[in-house]
C-alpha cells in the first residue's frame, strides 16, 4: 500500500510564531523546510482541544480541531481581526508553551474575533460557516453545545454538571441551546477557522508531495463531547459515571501499570449499528491526515479492563475486542485504509494476527532494540518491509537524552552494531532508520537537531510540565535540509528515480532481444 519514504515527527504545537505557541500559519514554512530536506511525510499527533494536562491523548472531542492553533495573523490577513487587536500580546517564552498564559490570550483573542466576524463578514463567509455548519453537523452540534455548557458550569466536568444536562434531558438540552446560543455560535465559528486553516496547511502539504501522518488514540477521555453525547455506546452507570476504565497492566516498567483513566467502549452496542460512530469518527480523520496511525491497536483485539474504583492498573482484566469485524465493517465503509498500527509494548500472536491479516505496517523503535539480544524484533535486521521505524516516538526521551541513561552494556550493544563511536549518536540513529529496509522512517525533529532530555516531548505518567517543547527557525541550520535530503537519496527514500547505466549495470531494451527460432 505505502511506498518507501521518510519524515519527520512534529507536533503544531512545537512550531515557532510570536504568540506562545506553535500555530497553522507557521506550517506553511515547515513544509517548505520537509520539501528542502527531501522529505515525504510530516507526523503530527491528535490535533483536537486540549483539556488538563494539555495532552494531545486527551481531548474534549475525537472530530474537533484544536482553537489555539489557530494563527492569528491568519486571522488579520483574512480581515476577520479588527485592527491593533494583537498589540497588547504579551511576551512569550520562545523555547517552550507557557499553556497558563496562552491560553487565556488565544482564546481572548478568538472571542474579538467571532464578535468582530459578527459585525464584519460578507455573505460569502457567512454562508461558508453555514455550509460548515451542516457538513459537520453529525458531530459539531453537539461538540459547540457541549463546550458552552462546560464553560456555563466553570468548566467542570460534565459528570459535575447539573443533572438534566448531565443527563441529556430534552428539555434541558433544548434550554441550553437557546441561552447558550451566542456561546455554541462562538464554538462553531473557531471549528470554521481552524478547518479552513488545517485544510489549507494540507492541501500545501500535498501539492509539494508531502503526505501528513496523524493520529487516532483508541480511547476517548472521559470528559468529552464524545462520551457525554454517546452514553449507551460506553460502560457508564445511571448517572454517566464510568464503571470500568483503560489501562494497562503492570510489567516491567511499572509495578502498578497504568491507569489511563478512559471509559471503554460497549464493542457489541456499537456492532449493532455497524459501528457507526467509528466509521464518522475515521472518515473525518482522513479529511485531516493522509495517513492514520492507530494508538495502542492492540486493544482491537484484547484491552485491560479496570475497574473505576481501582486506585492502581494492577486488579484487572483482559477482555476480548471487536477483532477483524470492526476492520471488515470500516472497509466496507471507507474501502482501503491507510492505516499504521501502534503495536508497541506485549503484543500476542494474535494481535499480531489482527495487524497482518488486514496488511498494517506495525512499528519498530530504535530505542527499544539494544537491551536484548541479536534476535530481539527492534533491531533492524529483523525487520520486514511492511514496518516503520522511529527513532523514538512523542513517549520516549530524545536519543541524546537515552543513551546518556542508558547502561554501559546496551552502549557497547549500540557501539558494536553500529560499528562506529558514539559521538554523534543521535545523527547515527537517524541514519540507521532511514537505512532499514522498513517502507517509512521517522525521527523526531529533536534527534535531528541533536537535542537531549530539555526536549522531550512527553514523559508519561508525570502530570504536568508535558507538550511544550518549541524549537526556533534559527535552529534549522542551513547545512541540515541539504545534509538530510543526501541521506533520504542515499536510502532511496525520495521518489524512485530510474538508475542511470554503469560499467557494472548495463540495461538492455526489448529490441536487444531477439525471438528464439530454433
Amino acid at each position: 500500500m505505502f511506498e518507501r519514504a521518510s519524515g519527520i515527527l512534529l507536533h503544531p504545537t512545537s512550531l515557532p510564531g510570536e504568540y506562545g505557541i506553535g500555530d497553522l500559519g507557521q506550517a506553511f514554512g515547515w513544509i517548505e523546510f520537509l520539501e528542502a530536506a527531501g522529505q515525504q511525510l510530516w507526523q503530527v499527533m491528535p490535533l483536537g482541544p486540549t483539556g488538563f494536562g494539555d495532552s494531545p491523548y486527551q481531548c474534549f472531542s475525537a472530530f474537533a480541531g484544536n482553537p489555539y492553533l489557530i494563527s492569528m495573523h491568519l486571522l488579520e490577513d483574512q480581515g476577520l481581526l479588527p485592527a491593533g487587536a494583537l498589540a497588547d500580546a504579551p511576551t512569550f517564552p520562545e523555547s517552550h508553551v507557557d499553556y497558563g498564559t496562552v491560553i487565556p490570550f488565544k482564546l481572548s483573542k478568538l472571542d474579538i474575533s467571532f464578535h468582530y466576524f459578527k459585525e464584519v463578514a460578507t455573505p460569502e463567509q457567512q454562508a461558508s460557516v453555514a455550509a460548515f455548519r451542516k457538513a459537520q453537523g453529525y458531530w459539531l452540534e453537539d461538540y459547540a453545545l457541549f463546550m458552552a455548557c462546560k464553560e456555563a458550569h466553570g468548566g467542570r466536568a460534565w459528570n459535575e454538571w447539573d443533572a438534566a444536562i448531565r443527563l441529556r434531558q430534552p428539555d434541558a438540552l433544548a434550554t441550553y441551546r437557546l441561552e447558550q446560543k451566542d456561546n455554541i455560535d462562538k464554538q462553531v465559528y473557531w471549528q470554521w477557522l481552524f478547518y479552513s486553516q488545517w485544510l489549507s496547511v494540507k492541501n500545501y502539504a500535498n501539492a509539494k508531495g508531502i503526505k501528513i501522518i496523524g493520529d487516532i488514540p483508541i480511547f476517548v477521555a472521559y470528559d468529552s463531547a464524545d462520551t457525554w453525547a454517546n452514553r449507551k455506546q460506553f460502560y457508564l452507570d445511571e448517572d454517566g459515571n464510568p464503571t470500568v476504565i483503560a489501562g494497562v497492566p503492570p510489567d516491567y516498567f511499572s509495578e502498578t501499570g497504568q491507569r489511563w483513566g478512559n471509559p471503554l467502549y460497549r464493542w457489541k452496542v456499537m456492532k449493532e449499528n455497524g459501528y457507526a460512530w467509528w466509521v464518522s469518527r475515521f472518515k473525518s480523520t482522513l479529511d485531516f491526515f493522509d495517513i492514520i496511525r492507530v494508538d495502542h491497536f492492540r486493544g482491537f483485539e484484547a484491552y485491560w479492563e479496570i475497574p473505576a474504583e481501582e486506585p492502581t492498573a494492577i486488579k484487572g482484566r483482559w477482555v476480548r475486542g471487536p477483532g477483524q469485524d470492526f476492520f471488515d465493517a470500516l472497509r466496507r465503509e471507507l474501502g482501503t485504509l491507510p492505516i499504521i498500527a501502534e503495536d508497541l509494548g506485549v503484543i500476542t500472536p494474535a494481535v499480531e494476527k489482527l495487524r497482518d491479516e488486514n496488511d498494517l505496517p506495525g512499528m519498530r523503535v530504535l530505542h527499544f532494540a539494544f537491551a536484548g539480544d541479536p534476535y530481539d524484533p527492534y533491531l533492524p535486521h529483523n525487520y520486514i518491509p511492511n514496518t516503520v521505524v522511529y527513532t523514538g516516538t512523542h513517549d520516549n526521551d530524545t536519543t541524546l537524552g537515552w543513551y546518556a541513561q542508558i547502561s554501559p552494556e546496551e552502549k557497547d550493544f549500540v557501539r558494536r552494531y553500529l560499528a562506529r563511536d558514539d559521538q554523534d549518536i543521535a545523527w547515527e540513529f537517524v541514519r540507521m532508520a532511514f537505512s532499514t529496509i522498513a517502507v517509512f522512517a521517522i525521527a523526531p525533529l529533536q534527534d535531528m537537531l541533536r537535542l537531549g532530555t530539555e526536549a522531550r516531548m512527553n514523559l508519561p505518567g508525570k502530570a504536568g510540565g508535558n507538550w511544550g517543547w518549541r524549537f526556533s527557525w534559527e535552529m534549522l541550520e542551513d547545512w541540515l535540509a541539504p545534509a538530510l535530503y543526501d541521506m533520504t537519496n542515499l536510502y532511496a527514500r525520495t521518489p524512485y528515480q530510474p538508475p542511470q547505466d554503469t560499467p557494472y549495470r548495463q540495461s538492455i531494451t526489448n529490441s536487444d532481444v531477439e525471438e528464439d527460432h530454433h
